[in-house]
């Protein structure tokens, strides 16, 4: 009997089991990776994501950045470019962010590719979520 390891752990994230308890929890699994991205890894910044999540890039002709969505106050409701709400990035008022992994990794992998092109490092999450904690 053959198991397909991948449809079970598809299964798992789908299910939810697969879960970081806390966004803390999520900071030690990018913390492990970035470790091995990154011999000179030193630690994650809130001040490097800050500067992610106000950073402006030219995208199609448009000027974008997270704040285009997500407003310039985390603890905001931001909306989608189809005018759908997006609940508050910051995990002091949104107890919900950064807590599912295949929810983080999906929405990561979606604004990193819109907005920077590109997939994101784990430190440059690591940081991100650094610079979502500090806000109160």
């Amino acid at each position: 009997m053959r198991i397909d390891l991948a449809g079970v752990l598809l299964l798992l994230a789908a299910s939810g089991a697969v879960q970081a308890a806390s966004p803390q929890d999520m900071l030690k699994e990018y913390e492990a990776q970035a470790k091995r991205e990154k011999s000179g890894f030193a630690g994650f910044s809130a001040a490097r994501g800050e500067q992610l999540f106000r950073a402006k890039h030219t995208v199609d002709g448009k000027e974008v950045s997270c704040t285009t969505c997500h407003t310039s106050d985390p603890r905001q409701a931001g909306k989608t470019r189809a005018n759908k709400e997006i609940k508050p990035m910051a995990p002091s008022v949104n107890g919900e962010r950064f807590t599912d992994k295949a929810k983080t990794e999906k929405w990561f992998k979606r604004n990193c590719g819109d907005v920077l092109k590109r997939t994101c490092t784990s430190e440059e999450k690591g940081d991100f979520i650094t610079f979502l904690l500090t806000v109160k």
